[in-house]
């Protein structure tokens, strides 16, 4: 799989406001340096120590989103250089990342994580937890609440995953009238970005589809 030509086609396909997050876990140094050299800079990992290691030996104008479920006990790793982290899932974790952005002497932006699958492995917050964690974040203030992430359920149901990608949008427009800093709907992976973007993602996470099938 030729990456730098994946990266290509995937942007010429996609609107120019739409953010293209390449995940690179699992993928070696050279593999990530392929997507670098046609322009990326933004990339997904899901384990800290993994983005943490190629963080301290790759350039330095790279952008790393934490993609996956994060454990409170690894915020402090990654504090100093992560850009953006998608799946908040509990104010609790949020606080965590205040706490260690504050002693970074960083403002960390963060999505929270919406439960818009029908499947029970999928982490998330409820509608209504949602609303209460933006409420509280307000008194947080080594954190930047940009926005919401969701994934939508693995099935072949097209107007399944259309009806969840709606709902996430809908909350997303409704949030976003009282809180400034919404700017970013993180929704769309290799396999269903096209339809996310219609329902007005602004923000895809791209891995098979640059990279082929991830290495275990």
């Amino acid at each position: 799989m030729n990456i730098a030509d994946s990266i290509k086609k995937i942007r010429a396909s996609i609107p120019e406001s739409v953010e293209l997050v390449a995940v690179s876990k699992t993928k070696s140094n050279e593999e990530i340096m392929q997507a670098y050299d046609v322009g990326q800079r933004v990339f997904g990992e899901n384990k800290v120590q993994d983005m943490t290691a190629k963080n301290e030996s790759l350039p330095k104008d790279i952008r790393w989103h934490m993609i996956g479920h994060v454990q409170t006990n690894k915020v402090k790793y990654m504090a100093p250089y992560v850009d953006l982290i998608h799946g908040v899932d509990s104010f609790k974790l949020l606080k965590e990342v205040n706490k260690q952005a504050a002693k970074n002497e960083r403002i960390i932006s963060c999505l929270l994580q919406i439960h818009i699958a029908e499947e029970a492995t999928k982490f998330g917050l409820s509608t209504d937890e949602c609303k209460d964690v933006v409420i509280q974040a307000q008194a947080l203030e080594n954190i930047t609440i940009k926005g919401l992430m969701g994934m939508a359920t693995y099935t072949d149901n097209v107007s399944q995953i259309e009806r969840e990608f709606k709902s996430l949008k809908e909350l997303f427009e409704d949030l976003k009238s009282d809180n400034k800093d919404f700017d970013i709907l993180s929704m769309g992976m290799s396999g269903d970005y096209e339809l996310a973007i219609k329902e007005g993602s602004t923000m895809i996470r791209v891995g098979s589809k640059i990279f082929g099938e991830r290495n275990h």
